[in-house]
């Protein structure tokens, strides 16, 4: 039945990001709905594993369904649920877009990723076209949750008049500043290391990372479509491929740094994992990282943000990292993302469908 107070509440996620699939937008969605469930809510995913897919052209990775509308529909027809959040613009989040605008049901959305941007790397498509659409997508959506201040700027820049701030926690039971035994392979790596984790792909502006000036090693810890053309080009650097999360964990608390060239995150939840390993962040001052480090008391002491877009800028700020911050610091910084507070605002903005909403379909339909 509809609720109108927002407890135990029936929650439709629609999700073209999902296992095995293993990224920021997958961890986001399994954590929210884990912290979701432990308040009496139930969350019900539509997800690809529902459907038949077929590989993303230029990233296989990603499993797209196809042919699913229908089936969206008839999930939703069925499950009657308080509400529905949309967080993807795939197939399955367009099927349930036009679900929701069919019915008249109110919906939320979600900006998880800067495709703008991704597809002006992949094709001569500009940024601009790219946000058109994906302000046409969201435009309906009660709200659109976003993850950063600086992220609803630029949505607000670019037309957007419904944005909304859903920041992102971080996991400290599993991301902690307790070392691990060191990787076998940093007993042959020249100190200091300097890491970086996450997708392999060219819109992550590795290469900023991988040419800098740097007097130690550089690990990639990840894998993409990116991987064996940049472990060609770089064979001085170290590229592990896809590591378990353990293992991951494990490289965080025995890095001196975590360097990060992406520009293009909403962001960033693998900056919140590396300092909540007591790690340092060196990073561009750009939308994600400013974001997170712009919280600390005292910069410094948690990293460092490049003065310009260069690679020698991201070197200076990697070395200014490595002399000012503070490992018990960094974590201490962590633990103020909260997954906590961060439910709470996923709450407050979800739009639950009233008894008259489903009057007015009735009377529709």
């Amino acid at each position: 039945m509809p609720t109108h107070n927002k407890q135990n509440m029936h929650i439709a996620l629609i999700t073209d990001a999902w296992l095995p699939q293993v990224n920021g937008v997958v961890r986001s969605l399994q954590t929210t709905i884990k912290h979701l469930e432990g308040r009496g809510h139930k969350v019900t995913p539509i997800t690809p594993l529902d459907f038949k897919t077929i590989p993303c052209p230029t990233y296989p990775e990603i499993r797209l369904a196809i042919f699913c509308k229908s089936r969206v529909w008839a999930l939703l027809d069925n499950m009657q649920p308080d509400c529905i959040h949309i967080a993807t613009e795939g197939p399955i989040g367009f099927a349930a877009r036009s679900y929701c605008l069919k019915r008249g049901l109110p919906f939320t959305t979600a900006f998880h990723t800067r495709f703008p941007e991704y597809v002006a790397a992949r094709s001569p498509i500009p940024e601009s076209w790219g946000y058109k659409f994906m302000n046409w997508f969201h435009r309906p959506s009660q709200a659109v949750m976003v993850p950063s201040q600086s992220m609803i700027d630029c949505l607000t820049e670019n037309g957007f008049t419904n944005a909304a701030l859903w920041s992102r926690g971080v996991d400290l039971s599993k991301f902690n500043a307790t070392k691990s035994a060191e990787p076998a392979i940093y007993k042959t790596l020249k100190r200091p290391i300097a890491i970086c984790t996450g997708r392999v792909a060219v819109e992550k502006n590795l290469e900023a990372f991988l040419s800098m000036d740097f007097d130690g090693s550089k690990v990639i810890v990840g894998d993409g479509p990116a991987r064996a053309e940049l472990e060609a080009k770089y064979p001085d650097v170290t590229f592990t491929g896809k590591l378990s999360d353990e293992d991951m964990v494990a490289h965080l608390q025995n890095a001196d740094i975590f360097t990060f060239p992406s520009k293009s995150e909403t962001f960033g939840n693998v900056v919140t994992e590396a300092l909540a390993c007591g790690l340092p962040v060196a990073a561009f001052d750009v939308t994600g990282p400013k974001d997170i480090l712009g919280r600390a008391k005292d910069v410094s002491k948690v990293g460092a943000l490049a003065k310009n877009g260069s690679s020698n800028a991201l070197a200076l700020a990697t070395k200014e990292a490595l002399k000012t911050a503070d490992r018990a610091a960094c974590r201490a910084h962590a633990e103020t993302f909260s997954w906590e507070s961060v439910t709470d605002q996923f709450v407050s903005h979800l739009a639950p469908i009233t008894d008259q909403d489903i009057a007015d379909m009735k009377q529709a339909s």
